[in-house]
C-alpha cells in the first residue's frame, strides 16, 4: 500500500527534518513534500489549533523539498544525512493512549494478567478463560446495567480482572504513551525494552485533538507493547509502554475536511503485516466498527473540565489485534524479533512502516522542547 491515502483529495499534514535547518511543517502536493513552515505555522500544533486546519494547509505557501514517496519510504538505517527525513507528524501535543477498547484484545489482556507475564502459560489460559467468560462481550455497552451485572457474576466466580474493569466498566483506560516530541515517524526504528521476551505491535488509528476537545484529523500509530512486563503488574504500564522509540506515528495527519471525517474513522479497517528476517510473516486486521467506546467517548474521557491540554493531544484509540500465532515454539504465541518490519495501513490514511530494534539500540531521543524552541527562535519563527 502507498504511504498516502488512496484519495487524491486528502489534506495531509506532517513534519520532516531538514539537515542544516531543523524540523519543518510539511504537506504533500502533486507528489512533492512541501515545507509550509512559517511564522503563522512554526509547529504542527499551531496548524491543528486553528479554526480550519485543512483550509490553512491547502492555502499555505511552501517550498518543495523532495519526492514525498521516496522520503517517506527511506528506512532509518538507509538515510542520507544530507537529505530530509520524516518525523512523527505531531510536536507539542501530548501523546495519550486508550486501552482495552476491543473485546478481542480485552481477552488477551486478561490472559496476560493471569499468566503473570509468562508466555508459556498463555495457550492453556486462553482456553480456560474463554470457557469461563465466553468470547462475545461485543454487545455489552461499557458501564451499562448489563455490563455491571456481568461484573457482579464474574466477581462471584473469582474471575474478575482489572482489564475487564476498563473493558466493560464505566471508566475508560487512558494513559500517557509518550512525551511530546519523543514519538518516531515513518521509516524510523521502533524500540523494545531489552528486558522483554513477550511483546507485540499494536496497530491503531490515532486521532488528533485540538485543545478545545475537537477532533481535527487522524493518523496511524504503533503502540508498541511489552506483554510480559504489563502482565506482571498493571503498575508497570509505564515501563511496558513508554520507552525509547516505542511510539510510532504517521506518516501524515489526514485533516478532517469535506472528503474525510468521523464516519471514515469509525468504519476504518486497519491492517497489520509483520515480516521478519527469519522468513516469518504475520498478518492481521482491526475493524474500528467493533470498538466498544467511540473515538468521541474516548476523547471526552481524556480532555475536558477534568483535564486540559493547552497544546492539544493525540489519542491512540486501541486495537482489537493481539497476535497469538506461534512463532518460536508451539503454545508460545507471537513475539517480536529484532529486524521485524511492521507495516500498519488503511486506505484512508496510507501506510506506516517501521523496523524493530531494542530501545537501547535505537537512536537516543535528544531533540526536546528546549532545542525546538531555540531552533525556531534562531530561524525567526517565534
Amino acid at each position: 500500500m502507498s504511504f498516502a491515502p488512496d484519495d487524491a483529495r486528502a489534506t495531509l499534514l506532517g513534519r520532516a527534518f531538514r539537515p542544516g535547518i531543523g524540523p519543518a511543517v510539511v504537506t504533500v502536493r502533486d507528489g512533492a513534500l512541501v515545507d509550509i513552515t512559517s511564522k503563522d505555522a512554526p509547529t504542527v500544533r499551531d496548524v491543528t489549533e486553528g479554526a480550519d486546519p485543512a483550509a490553512f494547509v491547502r492555502a499555505a505557501p511552501g517550498e518543495a523539498i523532495g519526492d514525498a514517496a521516496a522520503i517517506v519510504a527511506t528506512a532509518e538505517a538507509d538515510r542520507d544525512p544530507a537529505q530530509p527525513y520524516m518525523l512523527a507528524p505531531v510536536d507539542l501535543q501530548a501523546v495519550k493512549a486508550s486501552g482495552v477498547t476491543f473485546v478481542q484484545s480485552l481477552m488477551e489482556r486478561v490472559i496476560e494478567e493471569q499468566a503473570r507475564g509468562d508466555l508459556t502459560k498463555a495457550a492453556a489460559l486462553r482456553s480456560e478463560i474463554t470457557t469461563l467468560i465466553g468470547t462475545d462481550l461485543s454487545q455489552l455497552k461499557p458501564g451499562s446495567a448489563e455490563a455491571m451485572a456481568l461484573k457482579d457474576e464474574l466477581m462471584a466466580r473469582g474471575a474478575w480482572s482489572q482489564y475487564l474493569e476498563v473493558g466493560i466498566g464505566p471508566d475508560a483506560e487512558i494513559f500517557t504513551k509518550a512525551q511530546p516530541l519523543s514519538a518516531v515517524g515513518p521509516g524510523a526504528f521502533v524500540g523494545l525494552h531489552p528486558v522483554s521476551s513477550w511483546n507485540n505491535p499494536e496497530p491503531e488509528i490515532v486521532v488528533v485533538v485540538r485543545s478545545d476537545g475537537t477532533i481535527v484529523g487522524a493518523t496511524l500509530g504503533n503502540d508498541v507493547n511489552l506483554r510480559d512486563v504489563e502482565g506482571r503488574s498493571a503498575l508497570l504500564l509505564g515501563k511496558a509502554k513508554d520507552n525509547n522509540a516505542s511510539a510510532a506515528l504517521g506518516p501524515f495527519i489526514r485533516l478532517y475536511d469535506e472528503s474525510f471525517g468521523p464516519a471514515d474513522v469509525a468504519s476504518a479497517e486497519v491492517s497489520l503485516t509483520v515480516e521478519g528476517t527469519d522468513g516469518f510473516r504475520l498478518t492481521g486486521s482491526s475493524s474500528m466498527s467493533k470498538i466498544s467506546r467511540s473515538p468521541e467517548e474516548l476523547v471526552a474521557a481524556t480532555i475536558g473540565r477534568h483535564h486540559q491540554y493547552p497544546d492539544g493531544l493525540v489519542l491512540y484509540l486501541g486495537t482489537m489485534f493481539a497476535p497469538v500465532e506461534d512463532r518460536d515454539a508451539p503454545g508460545q504465541g507471537f513475539t517480536h524479533h529484532v529486524g521485524d518490519v511492521v507495516t500498519i495501513a488503511t486506505p484512508t490514511l496510507g501506510a506506516l512502516s517501521n523496523t524493530v530494534v531494542l530501545s537501547t539500540e535505537a537512536p537516543a531521543w535528544t531533540f526536546g522542547m528546549r532545542e525546538l524552541m531555540a531552533n525556531l527562535s534562531g530561524r525567526g519563527l517565534l
